[in-house]
């Protein structure tokens, strides 16, 4: 029996290389296609001499040209962390919307089914808490950040539209706080900057006075939502995350006792229209999915501790962006 092909834009991303892992694992057939913008190449290394595995150095804002036969596509390519579409923000938003309708025609030229990564930044800073897909936002639409919750509306936009318009397979899926192996030290975001903070016991930083929540889900349970929404039935955005809230303060707090760190505590300014609250109504994934997270937050996070212990001390401080 021929094997599903599977293609998947990020795939040397931190979410996209658990995926190519995952796909292989089910016995697909898997292409990874990054441009290496922000994706590693070492994040799929042990795959690249998988026979069921091919490789493409590939722009998706460039017309996507592949010969094969394509059953299934998940487009997981885009800068996601603060840092990047901070530095990138016209890369961000073409890649959001050029590449996004490049994924979607090649998803009808070849008859496959696509599943589109969008984000919980589409809540904006939410009046709503928790957040349910049927809440449409509070976003600054000129802030800074909207580079990148702009582009990802726009995305889930342009989605539907080819849905209704076309008959397209699409499956979207609104990804909350993700953590795990194969984040990088620089992403920007406070479970990295804390993990390598904590291990060089130098200060951890907190913007804003630390009360801010986020819920963090490992990547293995994602992954696992992700796979079940593909091959489910449902064609609208779903939540997928971990509804566990905390926050930052208390998170920076279980980070340093893990790491049996000496580091303090200092706060600096909340950035513009940095979210106050986050966490996700998984009510719909539950029902329709049958899914919810399984893996323990302490247990998650010592499996990650054991990723950022695998560098120097100098790679944490050389890598990291408060250590330049």
């Amino acid at each position: 029996m021929k094997k599903k092909i599977v293609l998947i834009t990020g795939g040397a991303g931190f979410l996209g290389s658990h995926l190519c892992d995952k796909f292989i694992e089910e016995g697909f057939e898997v292409i990874a296609l990054d441009n290496l913008l922000t994706g590693n190449i070492n994040n799929i290394s042990h795959l690249l001499k998988v026979k069921d595995f091919t490789f493409i150095n590939h722009d998706i804002t460039k017309k996507i040209n592949i010969s094969s036969d394509i059953d299934y596509i998940l487009n997981f390519a885009c800068p996601a962390s603060p840092i990047d579409y901070l530095k990138l923000p016209i890369r961000t938003l073409e890649i959001g919307s050029i590449g996004s309708i490049n994924c979607l025609n090649l998803a009808k030229d070849k008859n496959a089914r696509i599943l589109m990564a969008s984000t919980s930044e589409v809540y904006g800073d939410p009046n709503v808490h928790p957040q349910h897909e049927e809440y449409y936002g509070n976003v600054n639409c000129i802030g800074p950040r909207s580079v990148y919750d702009e582009a990802k509306r726009f995305m889930e936009s342009i989605t539907m539209a080819y849905h209704n318009l076309h008959s397209l397979d699409t499956r979207i899926v609104r990804i909350f706080n993700t953590y795990g192996p194969r984040m990088r030290l620089n992403d920007g975001r406070a479970l990295p900057a804390f993990f390598c903070q904590t291990l060089l016991n130098e200060d951890i930083t907190i913007f804003g006075d630390g009360l801010q929540t986020r819920s963090f889900c490992y990547v293995d349970d994602l992954v696992e939502g992700i796979f079940k929404l593909l091959f489910s039935n449902y064609i609208y955005p779903v939540n997928i995350g971990n509804p566990e809230e905390i926050s930052l303060i208390d998170f920076a707090n279980e980070i340093k006792k893990i790491t049996n760190s000496k580091s303090k505590i200092t706060f600096h300014p909340l950035p513009k229209n940095d979210p106050l609250k986050r966490k996700p109504d998984i009510s719909k994934a539950k029902r329709i999915l049958n899914w919810e997270p399984k893996i323990d937050r302490t247990k998650g996070l010592i499996k990650t501790m054991s990723y950022f212990k695998l560098f120097t001390n100098e790679e944490l401080r050389t890598k990291h962006l408060n250590f330049k």
